[in-house]
């Protein structure tokens, strides 16, 4: 009887100290409609484990999220200054790229950056561009300029498009709008400039009707808002919203003249995450190259995978405000991350902006 005692204490101390998990379930952190849901089903009849989402719509909510102690996600998907945020707060977990065969497949010119030198935390999954979408049967009518900021910032223009213009609820997006508007480095750290971009927001949110992150898609496609300043990928899901449901009017998009911003995002694991082993099943999923493909033929964004390039539609790998042209390219700049006092004084603009 003693021994049969002593065996079940000693099968329950190994179970206790066993790590067992009830589900496998990787918790992933990841912008709004950012991976599709088929890319998604096929992992997890790959890995039989479950992938639950929760979403954000701006680095700044993401960050804010994780500061205020939210724990339980395996992986994020910021974008490049969000990403030395993170470094800088030591809150990631170096990669095991023992675990990433695949991460050859990743083009050049995105195996070095500026945010993760020797790409140790972080790893590329789609680019998008900050720009304009617009109603181009309103535009026209209106004989409206498509390839510039003034469209949302110049009371001129403005006057006509009262009520049907929305821009991003995000502080680094807008005031990087501006900055390039006025002919300045989103970078620019002189607070007389920043300054100035507060200024000309100011003047032209009267004629806004909301500062929108993610709804702006539907009003664009369904024709409520006429001119969005948003995300290329969201830009192309109106779009294709807008034909599937044959609205008499097409929307397009565009990058502004004056330049605009350029994102990198990458998924990165967090130290605090329960399955790092899942969250590099999945990364090193999404890294072959017909996988890889889904974020550009199914979202709509840029791709920095080279093995997908032969499975990218032509009208999307054609589409320039997707994959941006080398004179578009040039007039590009990533966000990167302020020193505290400018971070302060931006979020004291900031603050002004929107109670004002």
């Amino acid at each position: 009887m003693w021994r049969v005692v002593r065996r079940l204490a000693l099968l329950l101390l190994g179970a206790l100290a066993t790590p067992a998990h009830a589900e496998d379930v990787l918790y992933l952190y990841i912008w709004n409609s950012y991976l599709s849901e088929d890319t998604v089903s096929r992992f997890e009849a790959q890995c039989q484990c479950r992938v639950n989402q929760d979403y954000y719509s701006d680095n700044e909510e993401m960050l804010a999220k994780l500061e205020a102690g939210a724990t339980g996600y395996d992986l994020v998907v910021p974008t490049g200054f969000a990403v030395e945020t993170l470094l800088r707060k030591a809150a990631l977990r170096p990669l095991d790229k023992a675990r990433l065969p695949n991460l050859a497949n990743l083009k050049a010119e995105f195996r070095e950056p500026w945010y993760d030198p020797g790409m140790r935390y972080a790893v590329p999954y789609a680019t998008t561009v900050t720009l304009l979408g617009y109603n181009a049967r309103r535009l026209a009518q209106l004989g409206l300029p498509t390839d510039t900021w003034a469209l949302i910032f110049e009371p001129r223009y403005l006057e006509k498009l009262k009520g049907k213009v929305t821009v991003l609820n995000s502080q680094r997006e807008l005031m990087a709008a501006a900055m390039k508007y006025l002919g300045y480095s989103v970078q620019e750290t002189d607070p007389g400039r920043w300054d100035e971009a507060k200024r000309l927001i100011l003047r032209a949110k009267p004629y806004w009707a909301t500062f929108s992150n993610s709804t702006y898609i539907k009003d664009l496609a369904i024709g409520n808002i006429w001119v969005a300043h948003g995300y290329s990928s969201d830009m192309y899901r109106a779009q294709q919203d807008a034909l599937e449901a044959k609205r008499p009017f097409a929307i397009e998009f565009r990058t502004p003249k004056e330049g605009a911003v350029l994102a990198v995002d990458s998924f990165v694991v967090l130290k605090g995450g329960q399955r790092p082993d899942l969250a590099h099943r999945f990364i090193d999923f999404i890294l072959d190259g017909t996988n890889a493909a889904d974020v550009s033929n199914l979202i709509g964004a840029g791709n920095p995978n080279a093995a997908a390039t032969p499975h990218i539609r032509p009208e999307i790998a054609g589409n320039p405000g997707i994959f941006p042209p080398p004179d578009d390219l040039r007039r590009l700049e990533m966000l990167r991350d302020f020193d505290p006092k400018t971070r302060r004084i931006l979020s004291r603009m900031w603050t002004e902006i929107k109670v004002r």
